[in-house]
């Protein structure tokens, strides 16, 4: 039997027994639950998962989960389309911690895309500074970087933007 690899995206209201509820669809149609990112945020679930299923399960999964979600959970299915990474090309964590304001991942992610840099994950958080209380916001990312760029010229880039806009960024 031909397998596929399957994306899907699950947001809505949080509950207890959401994530079984989802493993239980996708075991009852075969699925080898791979890799996922969960999180609760304001309440809500954002979900996003990878599943490898046989070929002709990846319909009837589809639906399973489009009658799971009802009106409180909304499900996208995707056919997982990536080409292989090309291991030559170096990968870097990116750390960066600053007062809170609007605009931060807008200036990063420009001087990213310019670049030609791939945000292959990214987590952000605000929280409160321990001595002076004030909000921080602090961010992690794995970036892919292209063959023609060193972490050293992203590093260089990335400080300009960030003197400006009094955040630390560290390239690791």
């Amino acid at each position: 039997m031909p397998k596929t690899s399957l994306v899907l995206t699950i947001l809505g209201q949080d509950r207890p027994g959401l994530v079984d509820s989802l493993a239980q669809v996708v075991a009852e149609h075969g699925g080898n639950w791979v890799e996922s990112r969960m999180a609760h945020l304001a309440g809500q679930f954002a979900g996003i998962l990878r599943v490898e299923i046989a070929a002709e399960q990846a319909q009837p999964l589809t639906t399973a989960l489009k009658n799971l979600a009802g009106a409180d959970l909304e499900s996208v299915v995707r056919p997982d389309l990536a080409t292989p990474v090309d291991g030559q090309t170096p990968l870097v964590r990116l750390s960066l911690v600053g007062q809170d304001r609007p605009g931060i991942i807008r200036e990063i992610s420009h001087v990213l895309a310019a670049q030609g840099v791939n945000v292959e994950d990214l987590n952000t958080e605000c929280t409160n500074a321990p001595n002076s209380g004030q909000a921080l916001f602090r961010a992690t990312a794995q970036l892919r970087l292209p063959a023609h760029l060193t972490a050293e010229a992203l590093r260089e880039s990335l400080e300009q933007v960030a003197a400006d806009m009094m955040v630390d960024v560290t390239l690791e």
